[in-house]
């Protein structure tokens, strides 16, 4: 029974054995085949690191504000008798916009130059009398102190009737209508909005370490979402008198002509600062750089002989990168003029792949 036993456990060993030598032995041949395999060659594109010279930037986010711009609110209270305007249109300054109830002043003003009148015709006769001596001085200086402040009543009373009928400060675009017919409002009600569209201000914050960077009249370029792909241009025309103590922020105010009038106050947009001066800059195209939390990076195309064969191969090479204008991206370190860089097949490399640029690869 035992040695029945023994011969099974052996027979077993031995199958299982010849299994697994077999496997091990197809494994080693096949890395042994694989290890004389020639290595793939990865077809990519490439470009080279230009040397350019660009226009230092400064940007910002800002915020586009009227030249002019109210709420046209009431001085007086009173019920509105009558609305001129609708709601978008463009008015020019002095247009009637809205008439507050003036009855009650009318009706003060002709009794107030009814009083003028008569001041009048007493200062009139007083004169007359003091030339023939039948009036005192006194009478005179009583008369014309009437007749002033009969004078000075009347201009009040017409000071009042164009406060009650109010007209368009300036020339601009009326925004929508809050204030019905009849409705009765105190002073400083909200009636409608008033904007002048053509130019447009536009104002933004920068860091002290830039204001040194800032001067009246350096161009701007603003982009809105609103129009993509479009920038408007302006010119800085004023910076703030102090830089915010708490923020070391400094107020800086553009002018940005709009005579399409297609911005709007109250939209904001990306603020780019245009030096005049020029420096040399390294740059790459925007797709030769893969970002990583560790570092972004690149893959260098350098040449590198084998077996007497020269072939290209790539190597990463960390970079560190300053701002992207377009398509291209500032290189502040890493990267040398003229070197080769990787701008499309990066997903299928490694370091030392070796590499191919075919003819319609960019070089």
């Amino acid at each position: 029974m035992k040695k029945a036993f023994v011969v099974v456990i052996l027979v077993l060993l031995i199958l299982f054995g010849g299994i697994f030598g077999f496997k091990l032995y197809g494994n080693y041949m096949m890395h042994q085949a694989l290890a004389h395999m020639p290595v793939p060659v990865v077809s990519v594109s490439a470009s080279k690191v230009e040397e350019r010279e660009w226009h230092p930037e400064v940007t910002a986010v800002g915020s586009f504000a009227a030249i002019q711009g109210v709420e046209v609110t009431p001085q007086l209270g009173g019920a509105i008798t009558g609305i001129y305007f609708h709601s978008g249109e463009y008015v020019k300054a002095g247009t009637p916009l809205i008439q507050i109830d003036n009855s009650n002043q009318l009706a003060q003003l002709a009794s107030d130059e009814a009083q003028q009148r008569l001041a009048q015709i007493n200062l009139r006769r007083t004169r007359m009398l003091i030339a023939t001596k039948a009036a005192s001085q006194s009478q005179l200086d009583s008369a014309v102190a009437t007749y002033q402040s009969a004078v000075a009543a009347v201009k009040n009373d017409h000071a009042t009737l164009a406060k009650l009928a109010i007209r368009a400060p300036f020339s601009g675009y009326l925004g929508v209508r809050q204030v019905d017919l009849g409705q009765y409002i105190i002073p400083g009600t909200a009636m409608v909005d008033l904007q002048s569209w053509d130019p447009l201000f536009v104002n933004f914050t920068v860091p002290q370490s830039d204001f040194a960077r800032i001067h009246v009249g350096t161009p701007v370029q603003v982009e809105v979402d609103s129009y993509p792909g479009q920038t408007f241009s302006g010119k800085i025309t004023a910076t703030g008198a102090a830089i915010n103590a708490a923020t070391r922020q400094i107020d800086v105010q553009a002018t940005v002509p709009n005579p399409k009038t297609i911005l709007r106050p109250g939209m904001f947009g990306n603020v780019t600062v245009i030096e005049k001066r020029l420096e040399k800059v390294l740059t790459v195209p925007a797709s030769a750089i893969t970002y990583n939390t560790f570092g972004d990076f690149v893959y260098v195309v350098e040449k590198k002989t084998v077996h007497g064969k020269e072939s290209q191969i790539v190597l990463q090479r960390i970079v560190k990168t300053g701002i992207q204008r377009g398509s291209e991206v500032q290189i502040l370190s890493g990267l040398r003029a003229g070197e080769l860089v990787v701008t499309g097949g990066q997903i299928k490399l490694h370091e030392g792949s070796p590499v191919k640029i075919p003819a319609s690869g960019k070089v």
